[in-house]
């Protein structure tokens, strides 16, 4: 993978009115990755990409797009966006969108390729009004990619699909990142981010509290949790200090822990039965969560 940077935010601060959004974000997107950009709603990850598509301008710090300023129409060019907030005329058909779109750019993909590609044959001619939820999203997906872009910039790609077009969008965003198209992604769907991010930052109260790849995300979370069959009382394992939480469904027993191995031993010393042990790491979610709890309280909301 390359490590040149295709977009980047160096030591932004974004306020509005008393509300700080942004505080000294250093953000970079390389060419050839996915980036997942996550964080919990207020985390400011919408002023982020806003600088970066130069939508709006930072008080401190810059934001550079290609090495342009984002708002030079060069730049802008070189990128696909799909929000999640999207106002199309209600009469026009998917088809007459592409058409549009793809004027807009100097070498775009094939309209009637991209149709085939995400499936949308059948309702390519329909007006946008008479397309289901899922199915404008679709077509906000196609309008992104058939310019070609360079870097395509993903708000929230699969709300409202279901989870067999979930599963095809997927698949395209690996396509294309296989074809030299690099991706930032913004999703609440952190099984999406786990899925396909090369690279992930973690936003709380403006800064950046966490970068690198889903391992390197999930290392920063000591936690571990234990699944196994035993018949020791709730009680006794809820007892250990190293247990954080204990659940137990249909016989079997979840322990979450700092210190797995000490849990281990307590359980084969008090429970010879004990069985079907499985020790399994922190997931992204779980990464997540802490990260953001312990990022630290702000002293004023952020946007």
């Amino acid at each position: 993978m390359s490590h040149a940077s295709l977009a980047s935010l160096n030591a932004v601060r974004k306020r509005f009115g008393k509300i700080t959004a942004l505080d000294g974000l250093d953000l970079s997107v390389m060419q050839g990755e996915l980036l997942a950009l996550l964080g919990p709603n207020g985390a400011g990850k919408s002023t982020a990409i806003s600088l970066l598509l130069g939508l709006q301008r930072p008080d401190e710090g810059s934001a550079t797009l290609f090495g342009r300023d984002p708002q030079e129409v060069e730049a802008r060019r070189r990128i696909g966006i799909m929000m999640q907030e999207v106002a199309l005329s209600p009469v026009m058909r998917p088809r007459e969108f592409l058409t549009q779109v793809a004027s807009y750019y100097p070498t775009p993909y094939d309209v009637q390729a991209v149709i085939k590609r995400l499936g949308l044959e059948k309702v390519a001619d329909r007006t946008y009004k008479d397309l289901s939820g899922g199915q404008k999203r679709q077509v906000q997906f196609a309008m992104a990619i058939v310019g070609r872009p360079e870097l395509l910039f993903l708000d929230e790609p699969s709300v409202g699909l279901d989870t067999n077009a979930r599963a095809a969008l997927w698949q395209v965003v690996r396509d294309l990142i296989h074809e030299g198209c690099s991706i930032v992604l913004t999703t609440h769907y952190l099984e999406e981010a786990e899925a396909l991010a090369n690279r992930v930052a973690v936003v709380a109260h403006g800064r950046l509290v966490a970068g690198g790849s889903v391992d390197e995300i999930r290392a920063h979370v000591s936690r571990k949790t234990i699944q196994c069959r035993s018949s020791l009382p709730r009680a006794q394992m809820q007892s250990w200090p190293e247990v954080v939480d204990l659940s137990e469904e249909s016989g079997r027993q979840s322990i979450v822990t700092r210190d797995a191995e000490a849990v281990l031993r307590r359980l084969l010393d008090a429970d010879a039965g004990v069985r079907d042990i499985e020790v399994r790491r922190a997931g992204l979610a779980e990464a997540f969560t802490e990260l953001t709890a312990t990022a630290g309280e702000s002293p004023e909301a952020r946007t």
